[in-house]
């Protein structure tokens, strides 16, 4: 006996929907963009943040830099409906780089929405442009974000081997060889 067409069809939408559900949590997380870059490039990264709140905007992310690796020089993209700050700390031991030799480095940039921000369903980029460290194959972000309604979430947890992945992981960044003549 044969199975009508639309059943198939019911069937693969069901599944489709499924899948979908069930890999939705994966795609509602702060994460950096792109995921990997060569140690040591100079690039500009950026961290998407999507508003998951029904009834909210997100309207504040402030993302923290490594200590363990600092950042000695950092540009923010500047985002129109949105202003930025940066915060700095004196460095035990000072960076030389090829633009000179720094006595600080990032520790924070905080975006702030001026007008509206980032409507529930939508999601927006905000870039930095850095020299990235060449002494590590990862970086891990801590980011915070604010809604209209107060509600914070942290993007801050790191995974824990043989644990599940967890509920609001911080962005990581994995540095990749560097790139011959660079």
């Amino acid at each position: 006996m044969k199975t009508p067409a639309w059943r198939w069809l019911v069937a693969a939408a069901t599944v489709i929907g499924g899948v979908l559900v069930a890999a939705s949590p994966a795609w509602a997380h702060v994460d950096i963009d792109p995921s990997s870059v060569p140690k040591g490039a100079t690039v500009v990264v950026g961290f998407r943040v999507p508003t998951e709140e029904p009834a909210a905007s997100t309207v504040r992310l402030d993302v923290q830099f490594p200590l363990d690796h600092p950042f000695a020089n950092v540009l923010v993209e500047a985002k129109s409906g949105w202003t930025f700050t940066t915060q700095s700390a004196p460095l035990a031991k000072p960076i030389t780089t090829d633009d000179g030799t720094f006595t600080s480095a990032v520790t924070e940039v905080s975006w702030v929405a001026t007008s509206g921000g980032i409507p529930p369903g939508g999601f927006d980029r905000f870039g930095v442009f850095a020299t990235l460290p060449g002494n590590t194959t990862k970086l891990t972000f801590k980011a915070v974000q604010t809604y209209s309604d107060g509600t914070v979430v942290s993007w801050i947890e790191l995974p824990a081997k043989g644990a599940p992945p967890p509920e609001h992981p911080a962005p990581v960044l994995t540095l990749t060889k560097p790139v011959p003549g660079s």
